[in-house]
């Protein structure tokens, strides 16, 4: 659990124990993202081995998570015990009394030297023991000393999301653990698991093996940024991998017990040349030209619109949601380079069968027949911000890449909006250091001050349309980053900087408090 997070992380979990004088000048208590309301009190709470911890139901599943904390962490075996509302003393009360006011995913957490007290629902606890976890020191003995404080504090988004590129580079299941874990401390709440590419396909799909055996594996990978050399060169070596549907249930199951959705994305039309090179029957082009991709920036080889297609692609998504119960299935819909179609009579039979005004039309004819096999069960399709061109699917989210016109247009549409614009420190494969001080990377600077100056309502939407815009996200891809020590330096500190933007009220933020008080020296 907790023992396993990255190295990095141990430096940022408990601000208040690097020097009290920070604590005393800080006043969100280190704790990050920053509280709604923070009000400091007298005394502390002692935790140690005649601590109860009671609850109003002992199964819950983030109870248990903090009794197996103090278990493996501290080495305290505090058994939960059901919570009636009785008098307790030196005792940790996890209850929903009084949280009907509360806001989705708030908390209100109270510690005093007599208990500590978490009042929240479902995710709201959750958090609430994020913030107890963050106030305690990182070393301790038999006992551990939590400051007294009274903390009321929810959201400003619903949706706060970390992404994972594992296609370009493959990470096994205890990395992704770990990944998880960064992002439930911190009050992340939405994985973005991005599965497929032109570079390797990374789920097992049942009803077609091949997606495994073929797909999932490249003959070589590019050395180097892809502008480096000219010819580009290759390490010879193959590359491959991909995760079970039982190790994905395990994932999901992790993430669920941490109180986050996982969501799977199956990129289409476009970055498909892995699956086509296990499957060429469902693209535009001859067998023999597809090959599972060892470079980057790849624009062709789209699935071709076929009948024969549209059933594959249903068999692959309904199996994708037997694995993900979540209510988001994202599609792609990004970069999808039109020339294949063009070229393609099937193609253009299809455009003129359905009365299409060009290829843009075909691919929002493509994106509207995916969002159908998703709505059909009941679930919501997300795309990145390409599935607009055409006319937009009736239902689907848009994830803003490009910038955050995608978003805006979209919002003033009344469709749901995550803002995660590349050019505005969210990409975090981009160098968070001067370029040529960086490692081997995709380039463009983007710091961590950039990051966490970001608001996602742009100021050009009325309220009303702003309301669209459900939340944020951070993403990683994975080009230039073949190691989990290469993903967390990438990731950290900007995955903080960027947690707050998605929970803390723009009253609260103080780029000066988060970096010199809240960030260790």
């Amino acid at each position: 659990m907790y023992k396993k997070l990255f190295l990095p992380i141990l430096f940022f979990s408990s601000f208040v124990s690097i020097a009290v004088n920070a604590q005393n000048n800080d006043p969100y208590m280190g704790i990050v993202p920053a509280p709604v309301s923070v009000k400091k009190l007298s005394g502390d709470f002692i935790v140690n081995q005649q601590t109860v911890l009671v609850a109003d139901s002992i199964t819950n599943k983030a109870v248990v998570f903090l009794a197996d904390f103090l278990q493996n962490k501290a080495n305290l075996i505090v058994k939960p015990q059901a919570y009636t509302g009785q008098s307790v003393n030196n005792g940790i009360i996890i209850t929903s009394a009084g949280a009907d006011a509360l806001p989705a995913q708030g908390y209100r957490l109270l510690i005093t030297p007599q208990n500590v007290t978490i009042i929240g629902r479902g995710a709201g606890i959750f958090n609430g023991i994020q913030t107890l976890l963050q106030l305690m020191p990182l070393e301790y003995g038999a006992t551990i000393k939590i400051p007294g404080a009274e903390i009321d504090d929810y959201p400003r988004f619903t949706y706060r999301g970390l992404h994972l590129d594992v296609s370009r580079h493959f990470f096994g299941v205890d990395f992704i653990k770990k990944y998880i874990d960064l992002m439930a401390m911190y009050k992340l709440n939405n994985f973005h698991w991005h599965l497929s590419d032109d570079q390797g396909w990374r789920v097992e799909i049942k009803k077609y093996p091949k997606l495994i055996s073929v797909a999932s594996n490249r003959a070589e990978t590019l050395i180097g940024n892809y502008h480096d050399r000219t010819p580009q060169q290759f390490d010879n070596t193959p590359y491959g991998g991909y995760y079970t549907q039982d190790q994905v249930r395990d994932i999901v199951k992790y993430a669920a017990d941490r109180y986050i959705n996982v969501i799977p994305e199956i990129d289409l039309p476009g970055h498909s040349k892995a699956a086509l090179t296990a499957y060429p029957e469902y693209g535009c082009n001859i067998a023999s030209s597809y090959t599972v991709s060892g470079t980057w920036s790849e624009r062709h080889d789209v699935f071709c619109p076929s009948e024969a297609t549209f059933s594959f692609l249903q068999d692959v998504l309904n199996e994708v949601m037997d694995l993900f119960p979540g209510k988001y299935i994202h599609i792609g819909g990004d970069e999808v380079a039109k020339d294949d179609w063009q070229n393609s009579k099937l193609a253009q039979d299809v455009i003129k069968k359905n009365k299409l005004k060009d290829e843009q039309g075909l691919q929002s004819y493509f994106v509207k027949r995916m969002e159908a096999i998703v709505n059909a069960r009941g679930r919501t399709a997300i795309g990145w911000d390409e599935v607009l061109q055409g006319g937009i699917a009736p239902n689907v989210t848009i994830m803003s890449w490009q910038g955050e016109a995608g978003g805006i247009a979209a919002a003033r549409q009344s469709h749901d909006v995550i803002m995660v614009p590349s050019n505005m420190g969210l990409y975090l494969d981009h160098a968070q250091g001067r370029l040529g001080t960086e490692p081997v990377g995709i380039g463009s600077y983007k710091p961590l001050s950039m990051t966490y100056a970001y608001n996602p309502t742009p100021s050009v939407l009325t309220p009303g349309q702003q309301k669209y815009i459900i939340g944020v996200q951070a993403n990683l891809w994975v080009e230039y980053i073949a190691t989990g020590s290469k993903v967390e330096y990438m990731i950290l500190p900007r995955a903080l900087a960027m947690a707050e933007v998605g929970w803390t009220p723009l009253a609260n933020k103080n780029y000066k408090d988060f970096l010199e008080t809240r960030l260790p020296q």
